[in-house]
């Protein structure tokens, strides 16, 4: 079965973990601070905090910025359930804005509209690496006076305006680790901000809100968490880092592979990559024209070997948003998005003969 996604782990990353697994640290040692400090160079941001995966990563960011209970915090329906799971478990409430039909991102146009007096923040969703119109975005927030925070989980090494994500001029921005991710450190995740102050506050929450005092006491000043990232984990994370542009670039090629072999094929849309955005390629996304086809196209392409997968369904059409606030909500691109998506696999390590296996498998589809 060829995967949707796939970790690509070398043997300089294996050295890397044995090396840390021989030494005196496994946890809360030196390599957390080397990761973070690379991290936040390669993203040109000040502050980067580690953390044990991105949905905690975002839980952290939300606290540090100041998002409570009643705020209500404009999203996009696009996204994996912890965006807005996050939101909801600190009592803020999420407010769905349609999505553009080329990057399938939150439509930047739709955001005004949504915003109310109970508004704290805007979080736009890098969707599939594709980054979303920052500018436009950020220009609302700073006229509306409201925090951003990106969540980036998709997006480690796009570029937006020839700007990394994580280098703009959001409050912080999250990015996740998990296997399928730009990067692996197994699970985790960073907050990137130029802040001080959050980067403090977010430091503290991630270790029980704990901190030394100058006789090298504990002290809980906070109620915080252990999220805490290992320094095994961030072995590997070193190691994967100095491989993050050839990834990327890898990416690029198989997209590339996906547009020679598809182009012509006229019942499904090809995704898209905008002009002034470099995407990171995390998910090659499809849509079928006839919603009707999406489903036996799914079952045809597993049959022969194919793993595929749906990113996402609309968060607010999940049985538990459902039950919470969210029964009435229906966004029409979003709907037209979720009844055609596909996901076709994509990963650093994907053969171009593989590819060619997978378009030559689509194109039967249609042509029977």
């Amino acid at each position: 079965m060829i995967p949707y996604g796939h970790q690509s782990i070398e043997n300089d990353d294996i050295e890397a973990v044995v090396k840390v697994l021989k030494s005196d640290w496994l946890t809360q040692g030196p390599k957390i601070e080397e990761f973070e400090k690379a991290l936040a160079h390669f993203c040109g941001a000040k502050y980067a905090v580690a953390v044990a995966n991105g949905t905690t990563g975002l839980h952290l960011a939300y606290l540090a910025a100041g998002i409570n209970q009643g705020n209500e915090v404009i999203t996009t329906p696009n996204t994996f359930v912890a965006t807005t799971n996050m939101l909801m478990v600190i009592g803020a409430k999420p407010v769905f804005v349609d999505v553009r039909l080329d990057t399938y991102n939150l439509d930047e146009t739709k955001i005004e509209e949504k915003i109310t007096k109970k508004t704290k923040a805007i979080i736009p969703v890098h969707f599939a690496g594709h980054p979303c119109e920052m500018e436009k975005i950020l220009e609302i927030a700073r006229k509306n006076k409201l925090i951003v925070v990106e969540d980036a989980a998709h997006a480690l090494g796009a570029k937006y305006k020839n700007k990394k994500i994580g280098s703009l001029k959001s409050d912080l921005a999250v990015f996740s680790f998990h296997p399928v991710k730009s990067i692996t450190t197994g699970e985790g995740g960073v907050i990137v901000t130029n802040n001080k102050k959050y980067y403090e506050k977010l430091k503290l929450l991630r270790s029980h809100g704990v901190y030394k005092n100058s006789l090298g006491d504990n002290i809980m000043s906070e109620l915080g968490f252990n999220y805490r990232l290992t320094d095994i984990q961030a072995a590997l994370g070193l190691s994967q880092l100095k491989k993050l542009d050839r990834f990327i670039k890898k990416r690029h090629q198989i997209v590339s592979w996906y547009k020679q072999e598809l182009f012509k094929l006229n019942q499904i849309v090809l995704p898209a990559e905008k002009q002034n955005s470099y995407s990171a390629w995390h998910l090659m996304v499809i849509r079928v024209k006839n919603k009707n086809c999406r489903n036996p196209l799914k079952h045809f392409l597993l049959k022969n070997g194919i793993s595929v997968n749906f990113h996402y369904p609309a968060v607010y059409k999940q049985p538990y948003y459902q039950k919470n606030g969210y029964k009435n909500i229906q966004l029409l691109n979003m709907e037209k998005y979720h009844q055609t998506a596909l996901t076709l696999p994509l990963y650093p390590d994907l053969k171009k003969k593989q590819v060619i296996y997978i378009c030559n498998k689509l194109k039967s589809f249609f042509q029977s």
